[in-house]
């Protein structure tokens, strides 16, 4: 994600006549919107050569790209994100250099991004506390307060539950929206991958099990005579962490990150974003997606994919 200063990566917001490319996804096509969202596009001062409509391999998207030239003024670049967001669309705006630049790395949270939960409010259940667990993850998303004590807090209320019960847990949560699809894709590309969460060893093991993950930061819970005890075996994955281990990963892999891809949906995953060469507000929180280059609202993972069809 680059700075909001820079003009290469944001929605429809290009220097005067360079190219940018824009590239629309959508689950259920509607060639009368999208042919109205290129109308305002034009309207608001852009020349605009949209491309052949065609499916996303590995998904069921449909997506059409475009090249453009010209500079909305930055109430019509909002305007058009509205309308594009209202009509189903995400909508992905690139300059030229950045959308040849390879992407080869992908990094993600996981908790509400990777999977469709909060594990932390799901343990929270088990232990009958889940409206208390659930009040401090919001805030926290939300970056009303700061992820290490939001996450100190919510272990604290977690003592006590059974560890046989954490394996039961995993079969219950459900993987996020095509990620699948898009693991298999980043795959057969030969992309590297990682999971750096804020969430817990335990799921972020399974889930690197089940889909080959290359690798995984995430929190160790301490547990002791078969039980939770309240408290971090680890360090605390925050914000800061998730945007180190990302970077560490790149050198080891030799990948710049300019080439790597970072998604996630709250405040602590913005560092991570920040330091990608292409950072995804993934269903994201308000604070995030403002922060954000790139947004997927409509779309599931497998949307991801056409960083690589180029």
């Amino acid at each position: 994600m680059h700075d909001s200063k820079m003009p290469d990566s944001v929605l429809l917001g290009s220097t005067l006549n360079k190219t940018i490319v824009i590239t629309l996804l959508a689950r259920q096509w509607d060639a009368a919107r999208v042919e109205a969202f290129w109308q305002s596009a034009r309207q608001a001062g852009m020349a605009i050569e949209p491309g052949p409509v065609e499916t996303l391999p590995g998904t069921s998207l449909t997506m059409q790209r475009a090249r453009a030239t010209g500079e909305p003024s930055p109430e019509a670049r909002a305007t058009l994100r509205l309308a594009a967001e209202h009509d189903g669309l995400d909508v992905f705006a690139e300059s030229e250099e950045l959308f040849h630049t390879p992407r080869r790395l992908f990094a993600f949270d996981m908790d509400s991004t990777l999977i469709q939960a909060e594990v932390v409010d799901e343990l929270a259940a088990l232990a009958g506390v889940k409206p208390q667990v659930s009040a401090i993850t919001e805030s926290a998303m939300r970056g009303e307060i700061d992820f290490p004590t939001s996450l100190t807090r919510r272990v604290g209320l977690l003592k006590g539950i059974p560890a046989e019960k954490l394996d039961g847990l995993r079969q219950t949560i459900r993987l996020g929206d095509g990620l699948e699809g898009l693991m298999a894709g980043l795959k057969a590309k030969g992309c590297r991958t990682a999971i750096l969460s804020g969430g817990f060893t335990f799921f972020g093991s399974y889930l690197q099990e089940r889909l080959g993950f290359d690798y995984l930061c995430a929190n160790e819970l301490e547990i002791a005579d078969g039980m939770l005890t309240g408290r971090l075996a680890s360090v605390i994955v925050d914000g800061a962490r998730k945007a180190q281990e990302l970077k560490n990963f790149a050198e080891r892999e030799g990948i710049p990150l300019a080439m790597a891809v970072a998604a996630g949906d709250g405040a602590n995953d913005l560092p991570m974003l920040a330091v990608a060469g292409t950072g995804v507000a993934y269903h994201a929180k308000p604070v995030v997606r403002a922060a954000a280059a790139f947004r997927v609202q409509h779309c599931g993972l497998d949307g991801l994919l056409h960083f690589l069809h180029r």
